[in-house]
């Protein structure tokens, strides 16, 4: 960077420097607030005829409002982002700490600290998930362990924010991700879920036991190829005081496919409390003496629950009647509503204008009818809304309710059910709910053949059924699927279109890998 402040307001450390796989940071003061911050610059490809690409930076903008909203105290605070020259940046919180991966190479880990480490991850990825977020590089070196033995992860929705421009990447031999810790769905076909960041941590938590990376190859292919191929060593037999219940939670985490993985982190998270109840010193890494406000605060919170609480018994206990809410509703109301939610569409502040259309339509569908032509277009802006702003299961139950009464109204060959059927697969998968996605996907498919849709949508439409097969790890029905959508695809786009190139790289590995 030319200059040392960004936007009239963060002053940068120009000794601060870092590269980074997307990117660079840096350290500096906000001038405003008079507080330290660390910026991460994201470099902004061009497209083919040399214009920024505007859609990853709205990307960027939206996924990182997203990931703002992830309020955890293992997730630095997100304070502000913007552009910047050609240069995207996210201006956070400044950790102090040490990298995992300077762990690793720098002392072996005692057992009980690599399950701390990787137990506090859960707690931060069972909050993600549940809000349909999915970190998609986790790394060592987005860890952080700071002095007061808490866990930062760092760089959540980086990944996220690039990966709109996954096809092109992929074209130019760019990969979203680290290869040393992606999931084998997320090498072969880029698709990732809350089952691809369970196995990164599970090679995290191999590598922080056995002090290296048993998946690395000597490039970046080679490496993918051993997370697809290769089946994971048992811990014992590379350090021998790796308790056996241990050395099968990390064989579970690194099940080649997402549905042989433990279903949820929290569940991860209970068989890693296990292996940590006592923490040895961690001498030059995690202050012991001084005392840290943070852990005096978790000593107290950590209490709740573990007392029973008195029982209330049924009989006295009373709910409050419900308030009465006066119908104030007025027409009028909708257009003013889509005026607010568009401005905040504009500033990409989508949950919020999601809230905004939310409040007007249920009213107006009790005062006009779900069905009516005005209360549809309202809903159709809200489950857009939702969907952009990633809130992708309440976004699945608006579409669902679009297509009830679309397809009633209208029948079930109309364009707008149609879509709101793919939409609705779409947030199912967003959501983490694959095998729901994939019926529902197969069945809109047989429709769309059946109704004479056109080739463009329904070649698109198998092709993104082969990428969920095999992102849920089913090889053979992926392999099937694309290998019969092969040659139609050639056929109508010809041999140098990129679906063809990239369907035929992912049959090849997957041929490869039998």
């Amino acid at each position: 960077m030319d200059t040392r402040t960004i936007d009239g307001r963060y002053s940068l450390d120009p000794a601060s420097r870092r590269g980074g796989g997307m990117g660079e940071v840096w350290f500096g003061w906000d001038t405003r607030l008079d507080r330290p911050i660390a910026i991460k610059f994201i470099r902004l490809d061009r497209l083919p005829d040399g214009k920024p690409d505007k859609e990853l930076n709205e990307r960027f903008v939206r996924e990182s409002r997203i990931t703002a909203r992830l309020e955890h105290p293992g997730v630095p605070t997100v304070y502000d982002c913007g552009t910047h020259g050609e240069s995207l940046y996210l201006v956070m919180q400044l950790i102090d700490g040490c990298p995992v991966n300077s762990l690793v190479d720098e002392t072996e880990i005692p057992v009980a600290w690599a399950a701390a480490i990787a137990a506090q991850v859960c707690s931060v990825l069972m909050v993600a998930h549940a809000k349909s977020l999915v970190h998609r590089d986790l790394k060592p070196g987005n860890l952080m362990l700071c002095p007061d033995g808490t866990v930062k992860v760092l760089d959540f929705g980086i990944a996220a924010a690039t990966s709109s421009a996954a096809t092109r990447l992929t074209r130019t031999g760019v990969v979203v991700g680290t290869p040393e810790y992606m999931a084998p769905e997320q090498a072969m076909s880029g698709s990732t879920g809350p089952q691809s960041d369970l196995y990164s941590l599970g090679v995290i938590l191999d590598e922080m036991l056995a002090g290296e990376n048993q998946f690395c190859g000597p490039t970046p292919l080679a490496t993918m190829h051993n997370h697809i191929g290769r089946e994971p060593k048992p811990l014992r037999q590379r350090r021998r005081e790796v308790p056996e219940g241990l050395e099968r939670l990390v064989l579970w985490l690194l099940a080649k496919t997402p549905d042989k993985r433990p279903p949820a982190a929290e569940i991860v998270y209970a068989r890693l409390l296990d292996f940590c109840r006592e923490l040895p010193p961690f001498t030059g890494y995690v202050d012991t003496n001084a005392p840290h406000p943070v852990r005096m605060y978790a000593r107290v919170v950590g209490r709740i629950g573990a007392t029973p609480q008195p029982v209330v018994e049924p009989a006295l206990a009373v709910r409050p009647a419900p308030a009465s809410v006066p119908d104030t509703f007025r027409p009028s109301d909708m257009a003013l509503a889509r005026k607010d939610a568009d401005a905040l569409k504009a500033e990409s502040r989508f949950a919020q204008a999601a809230d905004v259309l939310a409040e007007v339509v249920e009213p107006a569908a009790r005062k006009l009818g779900p069905g009516d032509p005005n209360v549809i277009s309202l809903r159709i802006e809200l489950a857009d809304a939702l969907f952009l702003g990633g809130d992708y299961r309440r976004a699945a139950a608006e579409f669902a309710a679009l297509v009830a009464d679309l397809a009633e109204r209208d029948g079930p060959d109309n364009d707008l059910v149609l879509r709101f059927r793919l939409m609705e697969a779409n947030s199912n998968a967003a959501a983490g709910e694959t095998t729901l996605a994939l019926t529902q996907l197969s069945r809109l498919l047989e429709d769309e053949q059946s109704f004479g849709v056109d080739d463009d949508r329904t070649l698109e439409l198998r092709r993104q059924i082969g990428l969920l097969k095999l992102g849920a790890g089913d090889r053979a029905g992926a392999r099937k699927t694309l290998a019969v959508l092969l040659p139609d695809l050639k056929t109508r786009y010809g041999q140098a279109h990129p679906n063809v190139t990239k369907v035929q790289e992912i049959l090849d590995q997957l041929n490869s890998n039998g």
